[in-house]
Formats: structure tokens, sequence, C-alpha cells
């Protein structure tokens, strides 16, 4: 029988960032690790995530999760190895998707662990293409902004982990054109030359935000999917056609802010062009996973969805991948890595 081991280290958040998160606003935190009880699993962390959802858990506010908890181990997606099991549902070397990441060692409720087959795909992409930022491109896409065939999309933030994925399935689906946006001339050439994006702009060139999206796409778009808030989605306002759907997943540009930000100041474009603009949670769509993974897996094994992940070595660095991925460092998914 292999022997467990005593302790593990897991990731506390012992201060609240005010405006960026700083690492003094952390600590890795050396945890006891014992047998599991009936119905549950201990699992050894493979790959474990970080996503931009998590600053706003960092805030002591109510929303539609929990804040984290000071002083107590931080929550998030992982892929792990069964080591092992009180439960007849899970066997030791089983892999296993679950929400207890930001630690080396995982003891959960068996109901919360999903098996994952590293046969089908890699592991790690459970947690990118595969996992929650690829449901949330796909539903995001299809059920909550309507696409059909022939739309022009435009996709802010478009070469990470969900926009890099909405702009692929968009064009399999048929799309007639599809632009995005990103923040370094290298993102915007994988987006046109790798993702198949027709055309994409760098909103940090001096040229304001509204302007490159109509110089791209100037017919203007009938779904925009929105990732990064602000200037982006008052551009979008303007460039949507009647009836046309807006996605609203993320607003990146101001979750690091210490004042609310302005909202878009075209508002009233939305009745004169009767928008629909929603906001998705992924957890809503849940009863779409057998199909997508179905579909995009597909897609993956055929080469016609790319993907690409940020890969950061060890747990001492978590929060450095973190803070990298608000500051935009990552192509694709940004992925901490255990192994």
């Amino acid at each position: 029988m292999t022997t467990l081991p005593t302790t593990g280290r897991a990731w506390h958040l012992v201060r609240r960032p005010n405006g960026w998160p700083v690492p003094e606003d952390f600590a890795l935190v050396e945890t006891p690790v014992t047998e599991p009880a009936p119905g549950r699993v201990l699992v050894r962390n493979l790959y474990l995530s970080v996503d931009p959802y998590m600053r706003g858990r960092m805030n002591d506010v109510k929303s539609y999760v929990p804040p984290f908890q000071l002083d107590e181990p931080m929550t998030g997606g992982a892929v792990g190895e069964v080591i092992a099991s009180a439960d007849e549902r899970f066997a030791v070397g089983d892999h296993v998707l679950h929400d207890l990441g930001w630690r080396e060692y995982a003891d959960l409720k068996a109901d919360y662990a999903t098996k994952v087959s590293a046969e089908l795909a890699p592991l790690s992409t459970y947690l990118g293409v595969l996992g929650m930022p690829g449901l949330t491109a796909y539903a995001g896409l299809f059920e909550v902004a309507s696409f059909k065939e022939g739309d022009t999309v435009f996709v802010s933030g478009a070469a990470g982990a969900v926009g890099s994925q909405v702009g692929q399935m968009a064009k399999l689906r048929g799309a007639k054109r599809v632009v995005g946006s990103a923040g370094s001339a290298d993102k915007i050439k994988l987006l046109t030359e790798e993702y198949g994006f027709d055309a994409a702009f760098n909103y940090k060139d001096d040229a304001p935000v509204v302007e490159q999206l109509r110089e791209t796409a100037p017919e203007g778009i009938d779904v925009y999917f929105d990732n990064v808030g602000g200037e982006h989605l008052e551009a979008a306002i303007s460039s949507l056609t009647v009836h046309g759907r807006a996605t609203l997943c993320g607003a990146i540009s101001g979750y690091n802010e210490t004042e609310p930000v302005p909202g878009p100041r075209n508002m009233m474009a939305i009745i004169g062009k009767r928008l629909r603009l929603q906001g998705i949670l992924v957890a809503d769509h849940a009863d779409l996973q057998p199909k997508f993974v179905e579909e995009v897996s597909a897609w993956i094994r055929s080469g016609e969805l790319k993907y690409h992940e940020t890969t950061v070595e060890g747990i001492d660095h978590n929060v450095d991948a973190f803070l990298g991925m608000l500051r935009g460092e990552n192509t694709g998914k940004m992925i901490v890595s255990l192994v």
C-alpha cells in the first residue's frame, strides 16, 4: 500500500487586495493530509487553474460566488490523481476534475469529483479548452448570444482562454467574419495566422478601440463576446447591428480599479437598435457539458480547433501565474503544473 503524505502546501489569502493584488496578500501554508473519510477521496493535484473571476472573490462583497475567506485555503479548478479513496465510484489512479485547487493535495467529497480521461485529451485541457473556459465560450456563443451562420462576431480579449475558443467556434459554425482584439503584436499574429480570425487589432495602440473596430468590421457586428468591458463594450454597442446580441462574460479592464468604473456612454443605442446584452455564468449551462465535450474534443482531434496553454511550474509560483494572467502575460489558458 502506498504511503500517503502527512502534509501538503496550500495558498491562503491573508489580506484583501486594494486595487492590484500583491504577493504579500497571499501565504503558502503547510497543511495536514489524512486518510479520506467515507464518501470522500484524496487527490494529488497535477494541474491548477488561475482565472480572472478569482480576483472578484478576493473582495469581501456579495456576489454570485462567495468570497475567499481569509487564512483559509483558496479554491479553483484543478485536475489530479486519486491517491486514496473511500468511495466505490473512484479507484486509486483515477484522474479527476474538481474545485479544490491552489493546493498540492485535495480531500473532497466524491460527489464533487468528475472523472476525466487522459486518453481523450491531455489532462491540462480539462482546465481550459475542455473545461470551464471552453464551456463558457461554447455556451456563451451558441446559447446566450444565439449565434447563427453568417453572423459577424467581435471578441475582446481574443487571445485568452475563452476568447480564442469563441472566435474559432464561430468560424467552425459558419461565421461570415470574426474580429478579435488583443494586447500585443504577437497575439494579433496568433489570432489571424493560427486561429483563423479574419481580422484583429491591438487595443493598446494609439487609435481608440471604437475606430479600430469600425475599420476591421466596417459593416458592423451581429454578435459581441465581451471579456474586457469598459471601452470595448462601448465600442461594441456602437458597432452592433439592429437586433445584435452581446454575451457579457467578463470585464477584466476594471477588476483592479479602486473606484467604480464608468459605464458605456452610448446606452441609448441599446434601445434604438433593440440590442440584447446578457451576462453568462457557466454553471447555468452544465446541461451542455456532454454535447460540448463531444463536439469540441472532435474538433481538437481533427486539428480544426487549436489551443495554447501558458504553463507555470510549481505551486510556489501559483500567485505569480495569477498575477501574470491579470496582466495579460498568458496566451490561451494559464496553467500551474505540479507534475
